[in-house]
């Protein structure tokens, strides 16, 4: 097929291109090459340059109509990943977040339908990058059944109650896998702009009889991660600060835990539902289906790389955080047959072996945590 990745220079597009071209598959890229990603000369980014030679690539902004058509044209399939990540950033930069991550992909279903009114719509599959965000907190279980807790209080989490409470009894809420049934509550303007993508795209693509599907995407990992952004991706921050000998400060107890998935599991997701031409309009978990604190994290890359620098429990919070989350998976292995395939032990492992080749230099994420603070965001 003529496909079309969006974000794909970045780390799930660049290996998403990869898997797509040794498939076989004409693949575009449209990418804006961010210095956040890839820094003040991207041509020296190594996800830029893992780029096969095959692939196409279009320097140019989701927010531009202009790049969007001269992407478009010949498409047969959209993967549609480019977007603005990050709570926190996302929390003090609120129209950028929502100019790029909304409009973007507004824009983007205008000029579909425009080209099927005009009779040469050529685009008939389209795969959207949702998000673990859009639910806010996970599912619970309460004495009652199945609770879906909003945020978090910054008078209890100063006092070190991290936990979540059934808001009626205030007893201590059992964590359970959230399926894709779960109430959607985002916490953060990121994960706000990840359900309106999800809800754009799954409404207007079926009355233009084009097949959309959503991955809700838990926490990506792995290989050729973003080193120099301070804003996403935990495993890449502590292993920055830990090869340049400085310290982890750890935010809240650390007991807070995630759903972390291998790259190689989220690119094998995406092309399952490339391929399912059988389904259209749903959403999808994926993820590992496992929950990992981030303490644990941090444990697990000092281990592997020998580091000096300690571990500090901060007791630390930021507002718009949440406390757990994992995936629900029955949906997604029994309607698309995926499984993940790689633990976080495995898969921790193939990713400090490749950070350890990589030249590693201040993200400037002291900054970021400074400019939370300044902000009234951390706490």
């Amino acid at each position: 097929m003529n496909i079309l990745i969006t974000g794909g220079a970045g780390f799930i597009g660049s290996a998403l291109a990869r898997a797509l071209n040794r498939l076989g598959d004409t693949v575009t890229v449209l990418d804006n090459l961010s210095p956040q990603i890839h820094g003040t000369n991207p041509d020296d980014s190594p996800l830029f340059k893992s780029l096969p030679e095959s692939v196409r690539l279009i320097k140019g902004d989701v927010r531009r109509r202009e790049d969007w058509l001269a992407a478009l044209e010949g498409q047969e399939a959209v993967i549609h990943l480019a977007a603005e990540t990050g709570t926190g950033q996302s929390m003090y930069q609120i129209d950028h977040y929502v100019e790029t991550n909304v409009r973007g992909t507004s824009l983007m279903l205008d000029l579909l339908a425009e080209a099927r009114d005009a009779g040469h719509g050529t685009v008939r599959r389209v795969v959207v990058a949702s998000s673990r965000s859009i639910y806010g907190e996970g599912k619970y279980r309460g004495h009652a059944g199945y609770v879906y807790p909003g945020a978090r209080k910054a008078s209890d989490m100063r006092l070190g109650l991290y936990d979540c409470l059934c808001p009626e009894t205030g007893e201590r809420l059992e964590l359970v896998p959230t399926d894709e049934t779960s109430k959607t509550h985002p916490s953060s303007v990121y994960g706000i702009t990840k359900l309106f993508q999800e809800q754009l795209v799954l409404t207007v693509c079926e009355t233009l009889d084009i097949g959309a599907i959503a991955l809700r995407f838990q926490n990506v990992y792995g290989p050729g991660q973003s080193l120099r952004n301070p804003y996403t991706g935990i495993l890449s921050i502590f292993s920055t600060l830990l090869l340049q000998g400085k310290d982890v400060n750890i935010f809240e107890d650390g007991l807070e835990s995630r759903d972390f998935v291998y790259i190689d599991d989220i690119v094998e997701s995406i092309v399952l539902a490339l391929d399912a031409t059988n389904k259209a309009g749903v959403a999808y978990n994926v993820g590992s289906g496992k929950a990992t604190s981030v303490l644990q994290v941090a444990q697990t890359l000092k281990r592997f790389y020998g580091a000096t620098g300690a571990l500090n429990i901060t007791g630390n919070f930021r507002l718009g955080d949440i406390r757990h989350n994992y995936a629900d998976l029955k949906k997604i292995r029994k309607e698309l047959d995926f499984e993940p395939k790689v633990s976080f032990a495995e898969g921790a492992m193939h990713f400090c072996k490749w950070v350890e080749e990589q030249t590693i230099s201040d993200a400037g994420y002291d900054q970021s945590v400074a400019e939370m603070r300044s902000r009234g965001l951390l706490n």
